[in-house]
C-alpha cells in the first residue's frame, strides 16, 4: 500500500498498528518515533525490521502516511514540527478519541489542512504500553474517519484501516464527539467515580471493602485501570459534551433515587427490563459475545 509509514508514539495503539502493518505488509518500510527508551527496547523486539526516527525532521517528507498515536496533549507540539516538513504528497491521520479539538488544531495549522484525515479506531484496553499491543486489536472493530474533500487521500486512509481489520464508517467531528461522550467517555468517568466512591467508603468505615468486590465493582475497576493521561485529555477535550452527558446521568440517577425511596415497583421494573434490551442489542451487533461473565473462565 505504501513505501514508508511513520508511527508517532508506540504504546498500546501504536504498537498494535506496528504489528498489524507488518503482518498485513502494509508498507515496505515502517518507521517509529518514540521518546521512551523503555518502549523503544520493547519495540525493537516486536520486529527487527522496524526503523526509528529519533527526531521529527526532514525525513518526514518521505513518509507516505503518518499516524499519530500519542496522547492528545502532545498533538500541538507534534503538528508544529510536522508542518515544517510535510507537503501535499504526505498523509497524516491519528487515533484520538475526540475530534472537534483535532479539527480546530488542524484549522490553526493551515499547511496540513489538506493532508490530515482524522480517524478514531474504536479499540483499546485498560492496559497500556507496547508489550500489550496486538496485531488483531482492530479486527472487526469500528474505525471512525472524518469526512474530507480530498477523496484520494480519504480512500487511502480508509484502505489502511480496512487492511488492519477495521470496519470503517464516516462522520463529522460534532456527531462523533456527541456519540462517544455517551458510549465511551461517560462510562469511563462513571467507572473512575465508582471506584473512588468505594475507596472513600472504605476510608470512612475503616473496613476493607475492596476485597469483597463483586462482579460489578470488579468490572468497573477494569475500566478505571485505563491510562490516566489519555483519559484526562479526553475529558478536557470533549468537556461540553461530557458535561451534558453527566447532567443526563444525574437526572436519571436522581430518578432512580426517588423510585427506590418510594419503593415504586412498577416503574423501576420497567426501567430495569428496558435496560436489558441494550445488552441484547450490543450482542446482536457483534460488539460483544453472549457467554456469561463476558466469556471469562470461572475462578
Amino acid at each position: 500500500m505504501f513505501n514508508n509509514i511513520l508511527i508517532i508514539g508506540c504504546g498500546l495503539i501504536g504498537s498494535s498498528v506496528l504489528r498489524g502493518s507488518f503482518a498485513k505488509k502494509i508498507s515496505k518500510n515502517i518507521f517509529v518515533h518514540e521518546k521512551s527508551k523503555k518502549n523503544i527496547s520493547v519495540i525493537k523486539k516486536i520486529n527487527k525490521k522496524t526503523k526509528f526516527l529519533n527526531k521529527l525532521d526532514g525525513h518526514i517528507s518521505k513518509m507516505d502516511l503518518i499516524i499519530l498515536c500519542t496522547h492528545m496533549s502532545q498533538y500541538s507540539s507534534i503538528i508544529k514540527k510536522l508542518q515544517k516538513f510535510t507537503s501535499f504528497k504526505n498523509i497524516i491521520t491519528d487515533t484520538s478519541s475526540t475530534k472537534s479539538n483535532i479539527v480546530n488544531l488542524i484549522n490553526r495549522n493551515k499547511k496540513i489542512n489538506d493532508i490530515f484525515i482524522p480517524s478514531h479506531p474504536i479499540a483499546g484496553s485498560e492496559v497500556s504500553g507496547p508489550k500489550h499491543g496486538n496485531k488483531n486489536l482492530f479486527k472487526n472493530k469500528w474505525c471512525i474517519i472524518l469526512k474530507n474533500k480530498n477523496k484520494i487521500k480519504l480512500k487511502k486512509v480508509e484502505n489502511f484501516w480496512n487492511k488492519l481489520g477495521s470496519k470503517v464508517i464516516f462522520m463529522n467531528a460534532v456527531e462523533h464527539d456527541k456519540i462517544f461522550s455517551i458510549t465511551s467517555h461517560l462510562p469511563h468517568l462513571i467507572a473512575y467515580n465508582l471506584v473512588k466512591t468505594a475507596i472513600d467508603f472504605q476510608k470512612k468505615t475503616k473496613k476493607n471493602v475492596i476485597k469483597y468486590s463483586a462482579g460489578g465493582l470488579r468490572d468497573f475497576s477494569r475500566t478505571a485501570a485505563s491510562n490516566e493521561i489519555m483519559w484526562r485529555d479526553i475529558f478536557f477535550s470533549n468537556k461540553d459534551n461530557i458535561i451534558q452527558s453527566i447532567n443526563i446521568f444525574l437526572k436519571n440517577l436522581n430518578n432512580f433515587k426517588k423510585l427506590i425511596n418510594k419503593k415504586n415497583d412498577k416503574d423501576i421494573i420497567k426501567i430495569l427490563k428496558s435496560s436489558k434490551k441494550v445488552r441484547k442489542q450490543i450482542i446482536d451487533l457483534k460488539q460483544d459475545i453472549s457467554k456469561p461473565n463476558f466469556g471469562r473462565d470461572i475462578f
